[in-house]
């Protein structure tokens, strides 16, 4: 680990170690790691939707203490457009917002795991924010071990389907996801589409998977009461579930989001914070401390 200091926008300085994750299929992940190297529990954390490491970081650096630790680093969705390099150091594949492939949040995250219980953690948290609640999930799902993994952070889970119906209208987003689809099936499921078509730049197979409202990204089918959200049913560690208030891309109140979740999750607590957007500001260390209660 390299030594590094962290300064926040209100010039608070937060100690931490630069790292590098070698994910099982060899990829190398840049990394965050704040608190102490051998702590007595640890939060990996998975940025959001064109986030990185440094997103997210207002409130999990207020959880820290003496014993506990947090992971933050890139998974390969991080910004806009970028590379995600090899572990030998040679370029392996374009990422990033526009050209992230959705099931590939299985070898980021168990990396980051793995590169956590080198720590000697006892206890374990996954946690993400945004679209990364959905990589938690789906991870841990899947994942062929949850060995001293403890609980999961959702930290404003919402469905990118329903959230971008409700921002940029239904018959917008369909006919985006049919000319998405036409390119998938002729085998151009990497190329941009069509400058003009949307508001911002995603290869194809990057837009079916986010905004067509099927496929392993949607998790969080609280938009459709017909559908039973099998991946979410898959999970039977604690789960954490923490909603904003007054979330601006939510396309319901937070109270029937969270009704949702209650009877949707097998074990777990679901929190609205008042009063606050997406980001949570204003109230890092009341989610701080949410955290902090709920972990202990």
């Amino acid at each position: 680990m390299a030594f590094c200091v962290f300064v926040t926008r209100m010039s608070v300085m937060k100690v931490c170690h630069v790292v590098e994750i070698v994910t099982p299929k060899r990829f190398l992940l840049k990394g965050l790691w704040f608190g102490p190297k051998k702590p007595k529990r640890a939060i990996v954390w998975i940025h959001g939707l064109s986030g990185s490491v440094f997103s997210n970081i207002r409130y999990l650096t207020k959880i820290l203490d003496g014993k506990t630790a947090v992971l933050t680093f890139n998974n390969r969705g991080h910004d806009i457009v970028s590379g995600v390099r090899r572990a030998n150091g040679a370029f392996g594949l374009f990422g990033g917002e526009v050209h992230e492939v959705f099931t590939d949040c299985l070898d980021d995250i168990e990396g980051a795991v793995r590169f956590t219980r080198r720590s000697r953690a006892k206890d374990i948290f996954v946690g993400g924010s945004s679209t990364g609640s959905q990589k938690t999930v789906y991870w841990a799902s899947r994942t062929k071990s949850l060995r001293n993994i403890r609980g999961l952070i959702l930290a404003v889970p919402l469905s990118d389907y329903a959230s971008t119906v409700h921002l940029r209208g239904r018959a917008k987003t369909a006919h985006a996801v049919k000319i998405a689809r036409m390119l998938v099936r002729k085998g151009k499921r990497r190329q941009l589409l069509p400058q003009g078509l949307w508001h911002q730049p995603f290869d194809a197979q990057r837009f079916v998977s986010l905004y067509s409202g099927e496929g392993a990204e949607e998790i969080f089918t609280y938009w459709d009461s017909k559908r039973q959200p099998k991946t979410l049913r898959k999970i039977t560690k604690s789960v954490l579930v923490l909603l904003a208030g007054k979330d601006e891309y939510s396309d319901r109140p937070a109270k029937e989001i969270a009704a949702w979740f209650e009877k949707h999750l097998r074990s777990g607590k679901v929190v609205i914070v008042p009063h606050v957007k997406h980001s949570f500001r204003g109230a890092e260390k009341q989610v701080a401390r949410m955290i902090r209660q709920w972990m202990k």
